[in-house]
């Protein structure tokens, strides 16, 4: 019967909005294509053929079907580019997703339940690093402790776990309150018990939401990182370092930065409409 119920909820939803059913395939075959990168890729994404740099897409003229999406200035080919470097981005997208997430929820937990010293500590630490624009301090970050798709997800993470923390801390602040907590309180569970089997769980909805935004928002600071030279390194294929990659030949080889530019773009819509979608699955007084 849930079942029958959360499908009902489901099909309620989505109904006349065919834009994120698309929205959910092209993530899907975004997904997909960078998972088997090395299996669908037309080539190896650093074999160089200098014989064949800049060559055109395959749909141009002086374009060969080898290459779909032409060859960059040193005759990689752009499409098998594109598969690998979306496996460092949504890599680190979701890595740093889950490392904010996780850190943020926690401190929020805490610092809701506990209240007091620990509160006012926790947040006054918050609002601190809120004062530092995210991008300096993630870019500050790296600059430290060096530029690797390791780095970039600890940069990431330790940047973005703020704003889960005051959310979890808000709703905290009004679930600790509620009558089955006082319940379980006067029943004699452990504060750790309470927290994590009648407050958590209830505290997480809005949790998933923002996570599956911030996704979107890891993988463009990514793509900006690897732009500045700060991410992934080379020769490692990235979106951003792609886009860096190209900026010399705007004018000359313009596949360079408008199909790793493009796929970028639509990732990221197709991430924001998920998570508009599952905002409306699990708070359907939101939904519009």
């Amino acid at each position: 019967m849930r079942g029958l119920i959360r499908g009902s909820a489901i099909g309620r939803v989505a109904r006349g909005r065919p834009s994120r059913w698309a929205a959910l395939l092209l993530l899907a075959v975004v997904t997909l294509g960078a998972a088997a990168a090395p299996l669908v890729a037309p080539h190896p994404p650093l074999k160089q053929s200098l014989a064949k740099r800049l060559q055109s897409p395959a749909w141009i003229d002086g374009g060969a079907p080898e290459h779909p999406m032409g060859t960059d200035q040193l005759g990689r080919d752009v499409l098998s580019r594109i598969l690998h470097g979306g496996r460092i981005s949504l890599v680190v997208g979701l890595l740093a997703v889950l490392l904010s997430g996780s850190v943020g929820t926690l401190l929020g937990l805490v610092s809701g339940y506990a209240g007091g010293v620990v509160d006012r500590l926790l947040m006054r630490l918050a609002e601190i690093q809120l004062a530092f624009p995210f991008i300096l301090l993630v870019v500050a970050i790296v600059s430290v402790l060096g530029a690797s798709a390791t780095n970039v997800v600890l940069a990431l993470g330790i940047s973005g776990w703020v704003i889960y923390a005051k959310l979890v801390r808000a709703q905290v602040l009004t679930l600790r309150e509620l009558a089955y907590v006082e319940a379980a309180r006067g029943l004699g569970a452990h504060g750790h018990r309470i927290l994590f089997r009648h407050v958590l769980p209830n505290a997480l909805s809005p949790v998933v939401v923002l996570a599956s935004f911030s996704v979107a928002q890891m993988i463009i600071l990514e793509s900006a990182l690897s732009f500045l030279g700060l991410g992934v390194q080379p020769p490692t294929p990235t979106w951003g370092g792609m886009l860096a990659d190209s900026r010399t030949y705007l004018a000359t080889a313009w596949w360079l930065a408008t199909f790793p530019g493009v796929v970028l773009m639509l990732t990221v819509l197709a991430i924001n409409m998920v998570g508009d979608w599952l905002r409306d699955l699990l708070d359907p007084t939101m939904a519009i």
